[in-house]
C-alpha cells in the first residue's frame, strides 16, 4: 500500500524588514518636508490687520498682542493673544482670526466714550461711562461727544453724568458742545449745557435723558419765531428766555414758556 505524503508548501520570505524600511523612509521624508515648510515664508505671518479702534492706536494694540511679522503662523494662541489685548484699559472685546497663508486679523471693540475733557495739565482725555479718563494723545477732540468743563475728578455728580450720557443715543447729543456743573443748594446735580446751535440749556442730570428727547423740537420752535439764541430752562416746568441780542422783532414773543412736554 502506497502512502501519500501531503505536499509541503514552501514558506514565502518575510517582508517585514522591507516594510519597516519603507515606513522609516516615509517618516523621514515627511519630517524633512515639515522642516522645510515651517522654515519657509509661507508658514510665517506676513500681514497683521487691526480694525475697530478709534482711540487706542494700532501700534499700541500690536505691541500688546505680542505678535510680529515673521512669527510662526501656526504657533499663535489666539485666546492668549486676545487676553493680552483686552488688558488695555479702553478695549472691551477682541476677536482674532487667522487666514492661511500668513494673515492675522485683530478686531477690537472699545468701551463707549461718553464725553471728553481737558485735564489740569492741558491734556485731552476721553471719558468712559464709569468716569474713567484716558488720554487721546495728540489727536484733536472729536466733535461727536460733549466736552465736560469745570468738573473735579472726585465730583460724584460727574460720575453720575457719565453714566447717564452712556444711555443717551448719539443723535440726541449731536448738538451739545459743552456741559458744565451749576449746582445750587436745592439741586446739587444742576448743569448748564451749551449747544452748537447757540442755545443754552439749564437742567438737572436726573432729567437729562428725558429732556434731550424734545430739545431739538424746542429749538426748532424758537427758530421759527426768529429767536436765534437763548436759554431753555428744562426743570420740573420748562420755559425759555431769549437773549437780548436777538434782532428779530419776534424775539419778544419767546418770553412765553416753552411748551411743556
Amino acid at each position: 500500500m502506497e502512502l501519500k505524503v501531503p505536499a509541503i508548501k514552501p514558506e514565502r520570505p518575510r517582508r517585514s524588514g522591507g516594510r519597516r524600511l519603507i515606513a522609516l523612509l516615509v517618516v523621514f521624508f515627511l519630517t524633512v518636508l515639515a522642516i522645510l515648510f515651517f522654515q519657509s515664508s509661507i508658514s510665517k505671518i506676513s500681514v497683521i490687520e487691526i480694525s475697530g479702534n478709534e482711540m487706542v492706536p494700532s501700534e499700541q494694540i500690536g505691541q500688546a498682542s505680542n505678535i510680529q511679522i515673521g512669527d510662526s503662523f501656526f504657533l499663535i494662541d489666539t485666546h492668549r493673544t486676545a487676553e493680552l489685548i483686552r488688558s488695555l484699559d479702553m478695549i472691551e472685546e477682541v476677536e482674532i482670526t487667522k487666514n492661511f497663508p500668513g494673515e492675522v486679523t485683530i478686531k477690537v471693540k472699545e468701551y463707549k466714550r461718553v464725553a471728553y475733557q481737558i485735564n489740569a495739565d492741558g491734556e485731552r482725555e476721553a471719558l468712559l461711562a464709569d468716569g474713567s479718563a484716558f488720554p487721546i494723545q495728540d489727536r484733536p477732540i472729536p466733535l461727536d461727544k460733549p466736552i465736560l468743563s469745570g468738573w473735579a475728578n472726585d465730583n460724584p455728580m460727574k460720575l453720575k453724568l457719565c453714566a447717564v450720557l452712556a444711555d443717551i443715543p448719539d443723535p440726541l447729543l449731536a448738538d451739545i458742545s459743552e456741559i458744565v456743573p451749576e449746582p445750587t443748594a436745592a439741586y446739587e446735580d444742576k448743569i448748564r449745557i451749551y449747544t452748537k446751535s447757540q442755545y443754552e440749556v439749564s437742567t438737572r442730570i436726573q432729567y437729562l435723558q428725558d429732556k434731550l428727547q424734545y430739545l431739538g423740537v424746542l429749538i426748532a420752535e424758537w427758530r421759527e419765531q426768529g429767536v436765534l439764541s437763548g436759554e431753555l430752562i428744562l426743570m420740573e416746568q420748562d420755559r425759555g428766555i431769549p437773549f437780548d441780542n436777538n434782532e428779530n422783532s419776534k424775539a419778544s414773543k419767546g418770553q412765553k414758556d416753552a411748551k411743556k412736554r
